[in-house]
Parts: C-alpha cells; sequence; structure tokens
C-alpha cells in the first residue's frame, strides 16, 4: 500500500473539482485540466480536501495509487500556480527564436531545428539563449522540455549542450598523450 497514496489532498478555495464517472475536472486561475482515472479508484469529494482510496488491493493497483494522487496533485497545482521550466543554450552559436506557433533552434546543425509548440504550453526567450517554458500541466511541460534537450544533450567535456537552468554536469577531463 502506498503511503503517498494514503494522503488527503487540500483543495485551494479558487480551484473548482467535477467528478464525472473517473473522470476529474479541475478549473483554476489559468484553465481547465481533465484525466481518467481508472475504476480502481474510488474517489471522496469533501468541501476542502480529496482522497483517493482502491476498491480492492491487487499488486497493480498498489502500484499506480501513489501515481495517481501526485497527478491529481499537480493537475491542482498547475491551474493555480502554473509551471516553470528553464533551458540555456551553452555553445557557440547556439541560439533559440520564436515563430508563431514554433521554436526555431540553431543548435549546431546544418539546418535550424523547427519545433511545434503545443498549445498548452507557453514560451518566452530572453538573450536568444534562455528559453522559459510555462504550462499548466506539468507532465506534457516536463515532455517538451525533454523533447527540446535531446536534440543537443549536454556532453561531457565543454559542457556544451541545452541544459536544464540548475544542471550540474560533470566534465571529464581530457587525457594526453605520453
Amino acid at each position: 500500500m502506498s503511503r503517498v497514496g494514503k494522503k488527503i489532498i487540500n483543495i485551494p478555495k479558487n480551484i473548482k473539482i467535477e467528478i464525472d464517472n473517473n473522470l476529474i475536472i479541475i478549473e483554476g486561475n489559468y484553465g481547465i485540466l481533465k484525466k481518467q482515472i481508472p475504476n480502481i479508484f474510488i474517489i471522496k469529494k469533501n468541501l476542502n480536501y480529496l482522497q483517493l482510496n482502491l476498491k480492492y488491493k491487487t499488486k497493480k493497483s498498489s502500484s499506480i495509487y501513489g501515481l495517481y494522487r501526485t497527478l491529481i496533485l499537480n493537475m491542482i497545482l498547475g491551474v493555480s500556480k502554473k509551471f516553470f521550466l528553464i533551458l540555456i543554450l551553452k555553445g557557440i552559436g547556439y541560439r533559440a527564436s520564436l515563430n508563431e506557433n514554433q521554436i526555431i533552434l540553431n543548435i549546431g546543425y546544418t539546418h535550424p531545428i523547427k519545433i511545434e509548440i503545443p498549445k498548452i504550453i507557453s514560451i518566452k526567450i530572453e538573450q536568444n539563449i534562455k528559453i522559459e517554458l510555462s504550462s499548466i500541466d506539468k507532465e506534457k511541460l516536463g515532455t517538451f522540455a525533454a523533447k527540446i534537450r535531446n536534440y543537443r544533450i549536454p556532453e561531457p567535456y565543454k559542457g556544451k549542450g541545452i541544459l536544464y537552468e540548475n544542471e550540474k554536469i560533470l566534465l571529464k577531463s581530457i587525457k594526453t598523450k605520453r
């Protein structure tokens, strides 16, 4: 049994939650999020808290119990506060720009890389090297940031590539021939 799954979720005052046949709809200041919850869960909604319980206990249901509680909590936090991620382009000539619903990356390839921006994610670019991503959906934000980062993962010798803001890279020393 998950210790995370058993915890109750406190609902802020500005959040509206509707539950309809295991479809949970959460509405807040920044938007609306919907998620289908498996029918192995019973969702108890009170005035100021939400609790997830299992209908029956199996190995699979116990393994996803904490996951779905955390997903619901992230939905509540997203519609009330938003999530932010910052990517930094590190390398000579690396830069990013926006073009309507695309982000264009010049990161050392022979051609610029164009990536479609999902509607739920908003992007700001500062100084052509700092990409600020924000969204109400933490899952999609992380997936999109990882997709951008995978085009140029930081290399271990000079540290060039696309990094998360507070990411530390252990640099290797260059081997010299004797």
